[in-house]
């Protein structure tokens, strides 16, 4: 088994695990904009986020010698009855990290993938940093880790604020258009073209694509209410002029998921509650990630299948046959699995080696997808200098967080 034994080496796959988990959400919200189900896009999603569990258990789990103090996954895996309660934490682990990446995936079209990703993140490290700090017996040093702590809660609310400006600017760009008479608002309109949707076939077998009307379609810029308009029909989940609330609610039940997920995976690992029986080795990293991704992928598929027939949001019915013959940006989907099985399985090992709470630097990954969002998505263009300002302190506190929580790193004492 394979196992990180310093500082830079776990430093270095915070690194990684950075860039890959900054990056699938995007691959994710390119598929929604596009049209696709994100029920389709989710099943394909836990598919290769499972296999890269059993890619990683196989490879890095299977390295070096099998030893009574350090088993190989294999060895583990065939011993279930010993290691129950640590398996159990593993799959709530899961099962939480599932209903936050199911949650987020709304969050993009209701509030934006910058500050989806941001204020998830935020609320993922208040809640959950705070409780590995005391299951990883204080090892972090807590003048550095708490400080950083602070600024990502800092981030979460500006990320909140950054919502509600972009919400107001986006309203006015579509009141001033001239695509809209004076007794017409562009959410009267919407609503109206809405309701003319909804008297169409709502199961994807049997709905056709709109038209165009014999006129040219021009691409709007982006940052227009044209752009707008035109990026509410293409998309799947209809969003232009909901509620403000609605997309905070969503994302701060994201958070509150994505918060627990880390530590259940510590108790998995470290049996800091003393579950196992004396003399029995902790569930190594590995073995805990395959039952972590186990339980991901169950309760991922089952609740999509289950929103395939019971839809939410207003997106289209659709069925299993439907969805297996969805082709459209399936690979891009499955890529996105593999990406984020990859980029968690780097977090839990660096963090079995620096510490989870330190590990949790990672969730600056939205500097990574603000980034995307911005260039290929064109958000915020147009925006107002107010949003702006909030839109770069955001960022900013997000950078300082990342740097503060890295410093705080140590190495864990062997248990």
């Amino acid at each position: 088994m394979y196992l990180v034994k310093d500082i830079g080496g776990a430093i270095g796959l915070m690194a990684a695990a950075l860039v890959l988990l900054g990056t699938w959400p995007v691959v994710l919200a390119v598929l929604e904009r596009r049209g696709r189900l994100p029920q389709h896009t989710y099943l394909d999603y836990s598919i290769t986020n499972f296999l890269a569990a059993v890619l990683i258990a196989l490879t890095f789990g299977q390295i070096g010698g099998d030893t009574p103090e350090t088993p190989n996954f294999l060895t583990q895996l065939a011993q279930p009855q010993d290691y129950w309660p640590s398996i159990m934490f593993a799959l709530a682990g899961g099962v939480v990290i599932t209903l936050g990446t199911v949650a987020t995936q709304y969050g993009w079209a209701y509030v934006g993938l910058s500050v989806t990703e941001v204020m998830a993140s935020s609320l993922k490290v208040v809640i959950g940093t705070t409780l590995n700090y005391f299951l990883d017996g204080r090892i972090n040093r807590a003048e550095v880790l708490f400080p950083g702590v602070g600024c990502f809660l800092i981030a979460a609310c500006l990320g909140s604020l950054v919502h509600s400006s972009n919400a107001a600017d986006n309203q006015e760009k579509l009141s001033n258009s001239r695509n809209y008479s004076a007794g017409n608002t562009a959410k009267e309109d919407l609503t109206q073209h809405l309701l003319q949707e909804e008297e169409e076939p709502k199961d994807c077998e049997e709905a056709k694509p709109a038209l165009p009307n014999n006129k040219a379609v021009e691409k709007a810029e982006a940052g227009t209410a044209d752009f707008l308009i035109d990026l509410e029909d293409k998309r799947s989940i209809k969003v232009l002029g909901s509620n403000t609330l609605v997309g905070l609610a969503i994302v701060t039940f994201a958070g509150v998921c994505y918060s627990l997920f880390a530590p259940a995976f510590n108790l998995a690992t470290n049996d800091q509650w003393h579950t196992l029986r004396d003399g029995l080795p902790h569930l190594v990293v590995y073995t805990a990630y395959f039952y972590f991704c186990l339980s991901s992928l169950v309760v991922g598929v089952a609740l999509n299948v289950w929103c395939l027939y019971r839809p939410m949001a207003g997106v289209p019915r659709s069925t299993l046959r439907a969805y297996a013959g969805d082709r459209e940006g399936r690979g891009l989907a499955l890529l996105a699995g593999l990406v984020s099985g990859l980029g968690n399985a780097f977090t839990f090992m660096a963090g079995q080696a620096a510490g989870y709470a330190a590990a949790d630097s990672v969730q600056a990954l939205p500097l990574v997808s603000t980034l995307w969002g911005v260039v290929l998505f064109g958000e915020y263009r147009r925006s107002s200098r107010r949003t702006y300002t909030l839109l770069g302190s955001m960022l900013f506190m997000f950078v300082v967080a990342m740097a503060v929580l890295m410093a705080s790193s140590a190495h864990r004492k062997p248990l």
